[in-house]
C-alpha cells in the first residue's frame, strides 16, 4: 500500500471517528489503526523467521522465481516469494541472486527496497550456470 494512502486512511478513520463519536470514537480509530499495525509487524516478522530458517541465495525454483517477479515489487515480497534471503553481489546492497539446486540463478537489482531489474541465468547441460 502506498504509504500516503495509508496515512490519509489513518486521518480520515481518527477524524471521522472524533465527529461521529467525539473521543471515543478517537479511541477506537486508534484502536483499529494500532491493530493494522500490529499485523504488518507479523507479517514481516514471519517471513523474516522463514527467510532466515533457510540456506542464503537458495530457491526451490529459480525459473518459476523469477516468472513471478514484477517491477516495483518490495523487498519483503521477494523474501516471501524466494523463502529465503538472497547473495548479495555487491558492497552497496542493491543487488542481490538466488540460486536452486540444478544451477539456474536469478540476480535482481533493488532501488529505494524495491525491485527494477532482474535477469535469469540458466544452467548448460554441463551444470555450470553461463
Amino acid at each position: 500500500m502506498n504509504p500516503l494512502l495509508g496515512v490519509g486512511l489513518a486521518l480520515v478513520a481518527l477524524i471521522g471517528g472524533g465527529l461521529l463519536l467525539g473521543w471515543q470514537g478517537v479511541i477506537f480509530a486508534t484502536t483499529g489503526i494500532v491493530f493494522w499495525l500490529l499485523l504488518q509487524m507479523s507479517r514481516l516478522m514471519r517471513v523474516m523467521k522463514q527467510a532466515g530458517a533457510a540456506p542464503i541465495g537458495s530457491v526451490a525454483n529459480a525459473v518459476m522465481f523469477h516468472a513471478k517477479l514484477h517491477a516495483g515489487m518490495k523487498l519483503v515480497d521477494l523474501l516471501a516469494l524466494a523463502g529465503s534471503l538472497g547473495r548479495k553481489l555487491d558492497g552497496e546492497g542493491k543487488r542481490y541472486a538466488w540460486q536452486d539446486a540444478q544451477g539456474d540463478r536469478v540476480e535482481l537489482r533493488l532501488e529505494k527496497g524495491k525491485l527494477v531489474e532482474w535477469r535469469l541465468e540458466r544452467a548448460d547441460s554441463s551444470g555450470a550456470a553461463s
